[in-house]
């Protein structure tokens, strides 16, 4: 068998998440010559309408909004010179609590057996040596990331290939920080209200999202791994950028470009899986492997 190019895989759930979790690292390994495989889980149709019409608007159509999202992601995928996308095509959920969690097809009603299966499949098919995705919290919650972290160590349990795992994260030091920008572009970092989806979902959706800073990320000295990204940060951006129809709700594309180069010049991760050896704290997710 020819030598396999070392490869990442990373398994997001919808589309925009790989730019804002990984698309440092997409652009920089993909610059260094590794082979970078996006699994993208959901379709992205409880994502925004044309004209920011929110889901169960009027003028919603679940089916067209992931068709937009589809086209947005090859886009941003060619920004970050993604080799290989693969969607799996499950149904949105949409933020926890929404009627759409279980409706048919989504995928937070997915046995986890039966996308882990698919996924399965997809590594023995690239046999990544690096798999990252999301902490069993789903990083801030949703559904869907937290089925993404399910299905993928189900799948890494099954396959027994990636010789590394990682789970984005972020570093606790910075969320002061991140608080007081969000703050001067306009936008408030509260405790969670409760809100009923079926009366006020952008509500649920703003309530969701705002999980106390004590409850995102590690504290910096649990990081195992901090990679410098900041060469990337306008690939980023710009893939970022490219899912337009979401502009709403991806706070980061308010900062302009210096903003943002120095808020996500790093990308920080928990190493969960490991035959390299390699110490830590690293400053590479192929430590150990070149």
């Amino acid at each position: 068998m020819a030598d396999l190019p070392l490869t990442l895989m990373a398994v997001h759930a919808h589309p925009d998440d790989e730019a804002t979790g990984t698309g440092g690292v997409l652009a920089r390994y993909a610059a260094e010559g590794i082979r970078t495989v996006l699994v993208t889980c959901t379709d992205g149709r409880c994502g925004d309408g044309p004209g920011g019409v929110k889901p169960g608007e009027d003028g919603h159509d679940p089916a067209a909004v992931a068709a937009m999202r589809h086209d947005e992601l090859e886009e941003s995928c060619a920004i970050l010179k993604v080799s290989a996308l693969e969607e799996l095509g499950y149904a949105d959920s949409g933020m926890m609590g929404w009627p759409t969690n279980d409706a048919p097809g989504s995928f937070w009603t997915t046995p986890v057996a039966d996308a882990a299966s698919r996924l399965a499949e997809l590594i023995r098919q690239y046999r990544p040596d690096v798999v990252v995705t999301y902490d069993q919290n789903g990083f801030y919650g949703h559904p869907d990331h937290i089925q993404a972290h399910r299905i993928t160590m189900a799948a890494v349990e099954l396959t027994g290939i990636p010789a590394k795992v990682y789970w984005t994260t972020a570093p606790r030091s910075r969320m002061a920080d991140f608080e007081r920008i969000m703050r001067e572009h306009g936008a408030d970092w509260d405790e969670p209200a409760e809100a009923n989806p079926d009366h006020d979902e952008a509500a649920a959706s703003e309530s969701a999202g705002q999980l106390r800073r004590d409850e995102i990320g590690l504290p910096d000295d649990q990081i195992t791994t901090w990679v410098d990204t900041a060469a990337y940060s306008d690939q980023k951006f710009d893939a970022l950028a490219t899912h337009a129809s979401q502009n709403d709700n991806i706070f980061f594309l308010r900062l302009g470009r210096q903003t943002f180069a120095d808020l996500m010049s790093t990308e920080a991760f928990l190493r969960v899986a490991d035959s390299t050896g390699a110490p830590t704290p690293e400053d590479d997710l192929f430590a150990g492997l070149r």
